[in-house]
């Protein structure tokens, strides 16, 4: 750094500070030369002898003077380059050390162990920034980030190819003219339908904000949906057939068969004395596995209209309380908690525990256990209702296919009780589990629900 580099207020003050060190350094040394010298100049001595120890005493007051200064300034400069240089971000510079435990030494160890720790830090903010460069080029998602105008500072390669252009020409536009505008408003995170240059599809937008400079910034993420989606809907399709095809030949092979064997039976000639008798059971058997199609088909109709949630307050003892007294087969014990009042939709709830005291209460039926419903405020948020069902059964075997539509390990279950109550907590931004209890027999189902 050269001395037009620094600032004003350094250069007018240092020479002042250098000017009041001459000074004082001088001042300290004048009294003994003007004693000297008077004693000099009033001896007896010899002209000679007076003007050359005049001259000794002057020249050396200077030349000591000059050194003292030089001790004093010298080390001051030392660390004024040294502060400018960690200032420009050169860490190479070290200040000499003399190796005793005077304050200059002291100072001069500082201002290394500074220069050390500044360096540990630039090199792990270039390695962060090394790694966050790396990552933001290869992660499968397009990242923006916006100015409080709207003009585009960053984007990752993914962003480039969302958008059919380089870095270059994108820096520095409006979103608007990117075709962003939308995604920097409205609600966040959401799924939208999006057309840009570089590819269309279902895409979901994330925001956030930062500051850089104490200016606002907003970061925009955008990732492709399209082809997860697709292959979550090819598995569902998959599933769905699977289902379907199971069920659907369960009914169909017996009905084929009987209507081949009553077929037969109708063209015999003579035909058998008990013919009547078989017509009718086999006709029988054809009605009942044309209901149970027709009843696996209604299942199945109302398991995918389930409709959109119509919240309201609901009080959750009442509601608890309500759907237990629907239960006649066994007494269910009730764990009150505290009075709570959640915005839900009242008729999906209750269905939804309908479908989880039924479960516990057939659990039990055999075994002669207890059933206990009870609620508070979820332990891991406080802004979420817990209510619980506990049993006291054989527990489950498996829980891979608890919540798969159709699969049921009643005799005459119809397979949709968990899948649709799973669907009514989803649709109310909650969730549901069903798991063995730790410890103990039975089963242990968890419903979580937003308060507000």
């Amino acid at each position: 750094m050269n001395e037009r580099d620094r600032p004003n207020s350094s250069r007018r003050s240092r020479p002042s500070f250098e000017r009041r060190v001459a000074f004082f350094t001088l001042l300290t040394g004048l009294p003994g030369a003007l004693v000297a010298l008077i004693l000099l100049w009033t001896g007896d001595f010899t002209p000679k002898v007076q003007w050359t120890l005049t001259l000794f005493v002057v020249l050396g007051g200077l030349a000591f003077g000059s050194a003292l200064m030089q001790r004093v300034v010298f080390p001051l400069r030392t660390v004024s380059n040294m502060l400018a240089a960690l200032r420009e971000g050169d860490f190479s510079l070290r200040a000499h050390q003399t190796g005793s435990d005077d304050a200059l030494s002291q100072v001069m160890f500082e201002v290394n162990a500074l220069g050390d720790t500044l360096r540990q830090q630039r090199l792990g903010a270039l390695e962060a920034t090394a790694l966050l460069r790396k990552v933001m080029a290869e992660i499968d998602v397009a990242v923006y980030a916006f100015d409080s105008e709207q003009k585009l500072r960053l984007v990752n390669r993914c962003g480039e190819r969302l958008l059919n252009q380089r870095r270059e020409r994108l820096s520095g536009r409006r979103a608007a003219d990117l075709g962003l505008e939308e995604c920097l408003s409205g609600p966040a995170p959401r799924v939208a339908d999006l057309s840009l240059p570089g590819g269309s599809g279902r895409w979901e937008i994330r925001r956030s904000t930062f500051r850089e400079g104490g200016l606002p910034h907003q970061l925009l993420v955008l990732s492709d949906l399209t082809q997860t989606l697709r292959d979550e809907e090819r598995q569902a399709w998959r599933r769905l057939i699977q289902v379907l095809r199971h069920e659907i030949n369960n009914s169909l092979a017996p009905i084929d068969s009987l209507a081949g064997s009553l077929a037969a039976l109708i063209g015999r000639d003579p035909r058998p004395e008990d013919w009547e008798s078989d017509m009718c059971g086999g006709l029988s058997v054809i009605r009942d596995r044309s209901r149970a199609l027709n009843r696996f088909m209604t299942a199945y109709s109302r398991l995918t209209r389930l409709p959109k949630p119509t919240r309201a307050a609901v009080n959750v003892a009442n509601w608890v309380r309500r759907v237990v007294d629907l239960e006649t087969r066994q007494r269910v014990v009730v764990e009150a908690g505290p009075e709570l009042t959640i915005e839900a939709d009242g008729d999906q709830l209750d269905q939804l525990l309908i479908n989880l005291v039924r479960n516990a209460v057939d659990a039990v039926q055999e075994t002669g256990g207890e059933v206990h419903v009870g609620w508070g405020a979820d332990a891991d948020a406080a802004d979420f209702l817990e209510v619980w069902v506990r049993d006291d059964g054989p527990g489950l075997t498996s829980t891979e296919n608890l919540f798969v539509p159709f699969f049921t390990t009643k005799p005459n279950g119809e397979g949709i009780g968990l899948a649709l109550s799973r669907q009514i907590a989803e649709a109310h931004r909650g969730r549901l589990t069903l798991e063995n209890q730790r410890g103990a027999a039975g089963c242990l189902a968890r419903l979580i629900l937003p308060l507000h």
